[in-house]
């Protein structure tokens, strides 16, 4: 696609869409200057604005999510024929559907993945999150992303899922496969390698909801194939891409929002020492992290009729980039919006999780879970503080963005 003559333009050289290093002084400059523009490394026009942002995720009828979980960079023709033979084509969970299959398939999850269910899980969690900081509470240092927030939402959202701890490592490579060949920039070489490991996740899911046919469990997958044999209208395939979906989301997402709020609060000392001295102001921390350092600091959708965004003419069949990290920092919203403030009283009023029909499903679980972690981080090791002269590193993709590492000491 080329920028449609006289719309708001920006060079290559000017945005790179996969560097997440500290892409926010630049989504300023954006808001305030081009808060619309059409981006040709992607060929996507670029939102910015947290009105224009929420407008967009508002309404699905003229700006659809069936782009949603589609690849940046087209796939390559031997790992399509790889995943196509295989059975992998058109998956989408619910965030990349629309009414009426979205708020059928809608309606049933909700109903298994109840708040009921996820309150189950807080003793699980609370217990998870003291066994890993026990481990090296008592070493005086710690790589956090290694041993604690990697694993810990992993091993939630797969007990949610039943997916025993022996398969907890090989999931996570898949997971992680799915992320660089849908938000990532892989050469031919590397996509065929993802490919195959895509072909294992989606066999594990279609495997999970064969073995729940025979034995029922308790646990998600389970409770959808009990729905669907009391008459509720959901297929097997539909459970097995749930599955391939939530075991991708519900623990990769709050990992980064994990890694990515710790490294906030202790940057910020004042805010950390306030949660350590007062943890009812966990809660609110939490919120503000989702907005000032969201896990997804970006989403899709395409325009199905001509559209006006920002003052900017959009045609159909146009795809758009709706940058939640830039619309949570934004002004107009969002008083002192570059300063990071726990005490913030709109901090809910992110768009970290989108908004409309597509709000995230998970959000109360991976908030409960940050919350927790918080919770015991503060009481077992208050004195925590980031090593000093360390580099931090951002996995190359348009959206998910997180610390690869994250070196503390006490």
């Amino acid at each position: 696609m080329q920028a449609p003559s006289g719309c708001p333009f920006m060079n290559k050289e000017d945005f790179n869409p996969f560097d997440l290093s500290n892409p926010f002084p630049q989504y300023k400059e954006f808001r305030q200057e081009k808060p619309v523009f059409f981006s040709e490394e992607l060929g996507y026009y670029v939102v910015t604005r947290y009105e224009d942002v929420k407008a967009v995720f508002s309404n699905w009828k003229t700006y659809t999510s069936q782009n949603a979980q589609s690849p940046f960079k087209p796939i390559s023709p031997k790992a399509k024929a790889l995943m196509e033979e295989q059975g992998l084509v058109g998956l989408s969970g619910l965030s990349g559907r629309i009414p009426p299959d979205h708020t059928r398939i809608r309606r049933i999850v909700s109903m298994a993945f109840s708040l009921k269910r996820i309150k189950k899980l807080e003793p699980r969690i609370r217990e998870l999150a003291i066994k890993m900081i026990t481990k090296f509470k008592d070493d005086g240092e710690a790589e956090i992303v290694k041993q604690l927030a990697y694993d810990l939402p992993a091993l939630v959202i797969f007990m949610l899922l039943g997916v025993p701890d022996k398969d907890v490592e090989k999931v996570k490579s898949w997971a992680e496969s799915r992320l660089l060949m849908t938000w990532g920039n892989l050469t031919d070489e590397e996509q065929l390698v993802h490919a195959q490991n895509l072909v294992n996740y989606w066999k594990y899911c279609e495997n999970m909801v064969a073995m729940r046919k025979e034995n029922p469990t308790d646990d998600l997958p389970g409770d959808l194939i009990r729905l669907q044999e009391e008459g509720h209208e959901i297929t097997d395939r539909e459970i097995a891409t749930i599955c391939y979906s939530q075991l991708f989301a519900g623990h990769e997402t709050t990992t980064s929002l994990m890694a990515n709020g710790i490294r906030e609060l202790l940057l910020h000392r004042d805010s950390w020492k306030a949660i350590c001295s007062h943890p009812e102001l966990i809660p609110n921390a939490v919120e503000e992290v989702l907005r000032f350092s969201p896990s997804i600091v970006s989403w899709r959708r395409r325009t199905l009729e001509d559209s006006v965004i920002g003052d900017v003419e959009i045609p159909a069949n146009s795809n758009l980039l709706i940058v939640m990290g830039s619309a949570n920092r934004d002004e107009s919203n969002f008083e002192n919006g570059e300063q990071f403030d726990i005490q913030r009283e709109n901090s809910k009023e992110h768009l970290s999780f989108g908004f409309g029909i597509h709000f995230c499903l998970g959000s109360p679980l991976a908030k409960l879970e940050f919350k927790t972690v918080l919770e015991e981080l503060t009481r077992l090791v208050p004195n925590m503080k980031l090593k000093e002269n360390q580099e931090f590193k951002f996995a190359e993709n348009t959206s998910f963005r997180a610390p690869v590492a994250l070196e503390v000491e006490w």
